[in-house]
């Protein structure tokens, strides 16, 4: 994919089966922007990239709620336990996850990734 005039350096981290992924990417594609796609099935985030997305948007934004998990991860004692149950089980986190160096955002955010240009 040929980039126009960004100087973002996008990642996406998509679950197959998350149609707001699917419009993520497509958002993406369609302003000619490139983005570095990774499967959070398969890869997921590691611990820099769970800390930088923790911070930029907070613990409660990650969380998906609809996970199978959910049930047994809102019953922990206080945000360092569920902060370590949401990296060690990733199913949790909502997607997609777009990074944009520092900066994130969890589900489909058009209005703020048009911020970032």
């Amino acid at each position: 994919m040929k980039v126009v005039a960004s100087n973002m350096n996008i990642q996406i981290f998509s679950a197959k089966k998350c149609f707001d992924s699917k419009k993520a990417e497509r958002w993406f594609k369609e302003r000619r922007i490139s983005f570095q796609k990774i499967d959070m099935d398969r890869y997921g985030l590691s611990l820099g990239e769970f800390k930088s997305v923790l911070s930029s948007v907070g613990l409660s934004a990650l969380v998906d709620e609809t996970s199978a998990s959910y049930p047994l991860y809102k019953y922990l004692a206080n945000d360092n336990a569920r902060a370590e149950k949401l990296f060690e089980d990733q199913s949790l986190i909502k997607t997609p996850v777009v990074r944009n160096g520092k900066s994130a955002t969890v589900g489909y955010c058009p209005d703020v990734w048009q911020s970032w240009k």
